[in-house]
């Protein structure tokens, strides 16, 4: 993987937790159970996606779309929901301000879904 600071970075966000699924061979990232992010590797067998590390992250479905128009190393959500996850290729030219930019949209999205009195808890409030 290209981008060492990533797995930092996830981690850095309040109330992270990262686990391994080893029948997907995924690393999650979920706040307070809610996944946000995943990082992996899918093999050739999978066309588009296979051969690539991806991150795969929450995201609005409107701003799906406009993400993967104007960034082709942003695609649908692989093996999720493709209205409301995107991967976007880790070995492709996203800038890296991009990659974290996204990345915390998608924790926000999660942390949003929660219930408020978990929000309060997470923002200290």
């Amino acid at each position: 993987m290209h981008h060492e600071w990533l797995d930092e970075y996830l981690l850095s966000f309040p109330c992270v937790e990262k686990d391994y699924q080893p029948v997907w061979q995924w690393f999650r990232y979920k706040v307070r159970g809610k996944m946000f992010a995943a990082i992996c590797s899918p093999g050739p067998e999978h066309k588009t996606f296979g051969g690539h590390d991806l991150l795969n992250l929450k995201c609005r479905p409107a701003e799906g779309e406009l993400l993967r128009a104007q960034y082709p190393d942003i695609l649908p959500g692989f093996y999720s929901d493709k209205r409301t996850w995107i991967s976007c290729l880790l070995d492709g030219d996203l800038p890296e301000e991009v990659l974290r930019d996204l990345c915390g949209r998608a924790y926000d999205l999660a942390v949003d879904s929660l219930p408020k009195y978990v929000q309060r808890e997470i923002k200290g409030t």
